[in-house]
């Protein structure tokens, strides 16, 4: 086996080697047209990064001329094969703005958008590029309603949407986890409001209810009444929202206890009262 890896990397060597040559002979020449059937022969065959340097020399030969769109959007895609998006993107911009009426611009106007797609980061990090492919996709929906490629768009969307709201779940969560109750009540609302059509929607609700049942546990005595009467009317919004749900039943409870614990509140203060 170890003789068989030797002979692979040797011949991955060797054939790196042969083709920078290949690549080195090529650029040398003073043929523009042979130059681009050789940088067409390297894209045809994967070798986007061979193709993407000869294209880019022949840009002052061919600006101007019939050859250059077709140069240009082979151009642009070497970076997208490449994995450079953010490359690509630009370069999807710049063919957009000089070639506005081609044929191929509601295409290269859907990569545009896939690439900010593509440069969508971990769930850990700020979803910058996330919003922009929400934003850019329903942009294409709108300048291209009657294109083939909506279905597609749409589904990048919602793939957005759902890391979106996976972000903002664990974040609610780490609020709740962290017995901050207030904010993660806050959060678990903003999640609702923000995904109303969500699966988990009622899930959502039912920790707004547990949160501030939580928060108003944890409150001074003087506040507790105030904030008890808080989780049943969040149990009562639930109720209006979802009165089929399976958590019903569960969000009633901290209703119950809510209101039990400001019976004996107002008794205790009665009493106090009275003495």
């Amino acid at each position: 086996m170890r003789i068989i890896r030797n002979f692979l990397a040797l011949f991955l060597v060797v054939w790196a080697l042969s083709s920078c040559s290949q690549l080195t002979k090529i650029e040398k020449s003073k043929d523009a047209d042979y130059k681009l059937t050789k940088a067409d022969e390297f894209y045809a065959k994967k070798k986007y990064r061979y193709a993407q340097q000869l294209y880019e020399e022949l840009f002052p030969s061919f600006k101007g001329s019939q050859k250059f769109e077709d140069l240009y959007y082979k151009y642009a895609y070497c970076f997208y094969y490449d994995k450079t998006y953010s490359d690509a993107e630009n370069l999807f911009k710049g063919y957009l703005e000089t070639f506005p009426n081609s044929p191929k611009a509601e295409e290269v106007d859907y990569m545009r958008s896939y690439c900010y797609f593509k440069q969508s980061p971990k769930l850990e990090l700020e979803q910058v590029n996330t919003v922009k492919a929400m934003n850019m996709m329903q942009s294409f929906i709108n300048t291209h309603p009657g294109s083939l490629r909506i279905k597609d768009a749409n589904e990048v969307i919602e793939k957005c949407r759902a890391k979106l709201e996976l972000k903002d779940a664990r974040a609610a969560e780490l609020y709740y986890n962290l017995t901050q109750y207030r904010a993660a009540a806050l959060a678990f609302a903003d999640l609702l409001n923000s995904y109303p059509e969500s699966a988990k929607a009622e899930q959502y609700k039912l920790m707004v209810v547990k949160s501030y049942y939580k928060f108003a546990k944890m409150s001074y005595e003087s506040k507790q009444v105030e904030r008890f009467e808080k989780v049943t009317t969040e149990y009562e919004d639930f109720v209006d929202r979802f009165p089929d749900s399976k958590l019903l039943k569960e969000a009633e409870e901290y209703s119950n206890l809510s209101k039990n614990h400001i019976k004996e509140i107002q008794n205790e203060q009665i009493t106090s009262s009275a003495k």
